[in-house]
């Protein structure tokens, strides 16, 4: 009688349709700039005369806000035409994926950071380095695809992958060259 086999994630065995995680990653983008929105707020209770001065306190929330939402958003698209290329996404492209829904559930700390500390030189360092990380992790899976062709539609075109990869290299340095700028 043969042995039923421990789960275990082995190298090549894991394979997952491309919209199981893209739907994950949807929720993951939706609640993150719905955290970000929740740090917006006035005291209740506030007088007449009060509420000119908590609006003008709000203004660097909104800002750091509007700020994530489009680096958000950005990210989101950027990720949406990845997945386009993706037929199906193996061990390696998973594992880097859930790294970076871990990293954009978290941008709401140095979006928070930013705006109460944004003339900091390490709120400015945290922002940026969050940036890059998850900049960095898409260059990498863009860059999977390129060098290890294997997941990827049969369509993926070499050229726009390498234009990709050379894009989010860029993106990925001005965020990262942000940190050391910063101090």
């Amino acid at each position: 009688m043969k042995q039923p086999r421990p789960f275990a994630l082995r190298r090549g065995e894991v394979s997952v349709a491309p919209e199981r995680p893209a739907m994950l990653g949807d929720a993951v983008f939706a609640v993150t700039i719905t955290l970000l929105a929740l740090d917006i707020n006035v005291p209740e209770g506030l007088s007449e005369s009060e509420v000119a001065h908590a609006v003008r306190e709000v203004f660097p929330a909104v800002g750091a806000y509007l700020l994530s939402f489009a680096v958000i958003g950005v990210l989101r698209l950027t990720q949406h035409a990845l997945f386009t290329l993706i037929a199906e996404v193996d061990r390696s492209l998973l594992y880097l994926y859930f790294a970076l829904l871990a990293v954009v559930a978290a941008l709401s700390f140095p979006a928070k950071l930013l705006s109460e500390y944004g003339r900091t030189a390490t709120a400015t360092a945290c922002y940026s380095g969050a940036m890059a990380l998850s900049i960095g992790l898409l260059w990498t899976m863009n860059l999977r695809l390129l060098t290890a062709p294997a997941p990827a539609v049969p369509e993926a075109d070499p050229g726009r992958l390498r234009a990709t990869v050379r894009r989010n290299l860029l993106l990925f340095l001005v965020f990262a060259t942000a940190i050391p700028v910063a101090f």
